[in-house]
């Protein structure tokens, strides 16, 4: 696919997708001399995750780019699993990858906790109006 496909199906701008390359979040997509970046669906998904992160949990750019390094290092992770490691090698591996995991899972949580203490302001905010709302309802009712 081209720059302006992938942007198409991710809902990005070609913009986003080369400074996300320059940032290293995301490959330079296949080129040859004088033609078109071209991309795989490896990169489509790469993207997709990398713009859920951003909108969903609101990522800064160094953290996506945190995100991106741990998720290069969890692929490389897969590829020695699978070249046939010793079990020490192989517990190894497991204790680096949960690691990862949990560093992702405690961005989350972070982001979690964030959200809903500000779901609490926005309740007691909403509750405060509904109060005034009533006493207002009161007064009319009165006159």
């Amino acid at each position: 696919m081209r720059i302006g496909e992938i942007a198409d199906r991710v809902g990005v701008t070609p913009r986003t997708i080369r400074y996300y390359e320059e940032l290293g979040l995301l490959g330079g997509g296949l080129r040859e001399k004088g033609s078109h970046r071209l991309y795989t669906d490896g990169d489509v998904e790469r993207l997709q995750e990398l713009v859920r992160l951003r909108d969903l949990l609101g990522l800064s750019l160094d953290e996506l780019v945190e995100l991106g390094e741990a998720e290069e290092e969890r692929a490389a992770l897969r590829n020695q699993w699978h070249e046939d490691p010793s079990d020490e090698e192989r517990l190894a591996i497991l204790e680096r990858a949960l690691e990862l995991w949990q560093r992702r899972l405690e961005l989350v949580r972070t982001r979690q906790r964030r959200l809903d203490e500000f779901a609490s302001e926005l309740e007691e905010k909403v509750a405060s109006l509904r109060s005034r709302r009533r006493e207002v309802l009161r007064h009319a009712a009165r006159v």
